[in-house]
């Protein structure tokens, strides 16, 4: 019986032991569970933010047609709709083309297209309008491909002059941009011998170039005969397409290099190597030293065994003037919480205000504070002078509250 009971205490010692061996691991087993999953939570978390599609307002471009800002194009739109007008905005180069054929094509800003791209987007259409053109568009359009017809501006109102409708029937306008005639067929509001409108036959399409900036945009549109002749120029087919170039439409040709087409090949992944070895060394950095254990100190300290370890050093290294500073602001301290000042105040507060409350010379004070021993005896004197003028500080402090 006695054996049975043995061997039962055996068995049960050695399964405890194993249950306090396991426990460690199953400890690190959860702790490592829980990074797991707290970093699963974050990368979750994270692409769901980033498949949210976030509605930011973004400024629209000069005579965008559905920009209803002072430079947006939205006002004109609008009434060529009200006029039957289908106006189609498309801001894709090939739609553009693609849906050009048979009506009206306005381009916007034409800067971030080639010079065959313009060409072959207005060979595409059978009348096309150019309401923010350049000095290139002038070039391709109605120069000799060469030099630009840019004049320079107008400010002042000019009349048609031309045998176009949409310009006769609106009249005049303030132009803007003006530009040489070249080779265009008909040139209206001419300002000296330049001109605010050109027309003519390019590419197969008839090409209108105008400065809708100064004429279309939504803050413009009602002076003078600027409406009417929006709608002459835009309003001649049942259908308008209305092209506003986007940075999509750039021709990778002509494009500046980008950084990566800068830099060697092999950076990219010596920066990727770079940074898993950072991370692998935070790990392994992190993991030597384990966590932080509180351990009791075997023996307390007094303050006085630590005071008196310092003095000696000091006394060992003979730096007199360092003890001595130390002495001096520990006692400028003290009279300066006695003497009702703060405990910045500088020593010249604390000599005249300790002067003033013992009845003594303020030179005789500050004297005492700008000493600056050199020797072991005059530090000891200056530490007994010292001494005596906080006692004093003391006894007339506590005279004056008895006295209260």
């Amino acid at each position: 019986m006695s054996s049975d009971l043995s061997e039962v205490a055996i068995a049960a010692d050695d399964t405890g032991a194993g249950q306090a061996a396991d426990a460690p691991s199953r400890g690190r087993r959860r702790r490592a569970w829980g990074w797991v999953a707290l970093i699963v939570a974050i990368v979750v978390v994270g692409i769901g933010i980033a498949l949210i599609p976030i509605q930011q307002w973004q400024e629209k471009d000069a005579l965008d047609p559905d920009h209803p800002g002072p430079t947006g194009g939205m006002a004109l739109a609008e009434l060529l709709r009200g006029q039957g007008v289908d106006v189609e905005i498309v801001r894709n180069r090939e739609d553009a083309m693609a849906a050009s054929t048979d009506g009206t094509l306005v381009i916007n800003d034409t800067s971030l297209l080639s010079d065959a791209d313009l060409s072959e987007l207005i060979g595409s259409a059978q009348s096309a309008v150019l309401i923010d053109p350049s000095s290139r568009d002038t070039r391709i359009t109605f120069g000799d491909g060469e030099t630009s017809l840019y004049a320079g501006t107008a400010d002042a109102a000019a009349e048609p002059a031309c045998d176009l409708p949409a310009a006769q029937r609106a009249g005049g306008v303030r132009p803007g941009l003006i530009w040489q005639q070249g080779s265009a067929d008909t040139a209206c509001y001419p300002v000296g011998s330049s001109f605010g409108l050109l027309s003519g036959d390019t590419a197969g399409a008839e090409v209108v170039l105008v400065d809708g900036t100064r004429l279309f945009d939504n803050e413009h549109l009602a002076h003078d005969g600027n409406a009417s002749l929006g709608i002459g120029l835009l309003g001649t087919a049942d259908e308008l397409v209305w092209y506003v170039p986007s940075p999509g439409d750039v021709d990778e040709t002509l494009a500046p290099p980008t950084l990566g087409d800068l830099t060697p090949l092999w950076l990219s992944p010596a920066i990727v190597l770079a940074g898993i070895a950072a991370v692998a060394c935070g790990i392994w950095r992190g993991r030597r030293f384990g966590p932080l254990v509180a351990e009791t100190l075997p023996v307390t300290v007094r303050g006085s065994e630590t005071l008196e370890g310092r003095a000696r050093l000091y006394q060992r290294t003979g730096d007199a003037a360092h003890a001595a500073d130390l002495v001096r602001r520990g006692a400028i301290a003290r009279m300066a919480v006695r003497l009702g000042l703060h405990l910045g105040a500088a020593p010249e507060e604390v000599a005249n205000a300790a002067a003033a409350r013992i009845g003594a010379n303020r030179a005789d004070v500050a004297a005492i504070f700008e000493h600056r021993p050199t020797t072991d005896a005059d530090l000891a004197e200056f530490g007994n002078r010292i001494r005596d003028l906080e006692a004093a500080v003391d006894a007339a402090v506590r005279t004056e509250r008895k006295t209260l």
